[in-house]
């Protein structure tokens, strides 16, 4: 479980295709507190430690995972946004957050607005039914605020801000129009939506 507040950007050291894709990633993180089998969300994907080393650790990304997720990101130089997993007695500063993308989107558009930037995103139309402006959602792993929504048949729009300190800490600052992301709605959303797909059964 996670809260979407990002703690270090780690930047992708090796990438090596075997039986599952082995990524060794470099963190600031202290390893000496990350036990192996932890979980880490590395840009809003929940991945299990399976090697570490002073200032990196290494995941395995199956072959389902790489077919779900925004493309570009399991690469050599690949900066990912990275969250150690919620203990008890933590702040829940962003919402939480399960580390199961839900479907990748794209960056229709990004403006400034103000010192911040107005980024809109093309979802596919699933989603549509499943965001909802003020609501909260997770893109790459960032816990964010919807601003507005708006379903045009083939893809459901939505827009978001995001300000300088969330530019500044994540991979979110360097966005640019066609640029893909990993996309979880949020949890309560999910549920709710399943439960009244059934009762339409």
């Amino acid at each position: 479980m996670f809260t979407g507040i990002v703690t270090d950007v780690g930047t992708v050291r090796s990438a090596e295709q075997r039986g599952d894709l082995r990524l060794t990633i470099g963190t600031a993180f202290d390893m000496g507190t990350v036990d192996l089998g932890a979980s880490i969300a590395c840009s809003g994907v929940c991945l299990t430690v399976v090697d570490k080393g002073p200032d990196w650790f290494a995941v395995d990304v199956s072959a389902e995972t790489v077919s779900r997720t925004a493309a570009d990101l399991w690469r050599e130089d690949a900066r990912l946004n990275l969250e150690r997993s919620l203990r008890l007695g933590d702040e829940l500063g962003g919402h939480i957050v399960t580390g199961h993308v839900d479907a990748v989107a794209t960056v229709a558009s990004v403006e400034p607005e103000g010192d911040s930037a107005k980024i809109i995103v093309s979802a596919p139309p699933r989603l549509g039914e499943m965001i909802a402006p003020k609501g909260s959602i997770t893109l790459d792993g960032v816990s964010l605020t919807v601003n507005t929504v708006e379903d045009a048949g083939d893809s459901t729009a939505f827009s978001i801000n995001v300000i300088p300190h969330t530019a500044e800490q994540t991979t979110l600052g360097g966005v640019q129009a066609g640029r893909q992301l990993n996309v979880e709605v949020d949890v309560l959303a999910r549920y709710l939506h399943r439960m009244l797909a059934a009762r339409e059964q």
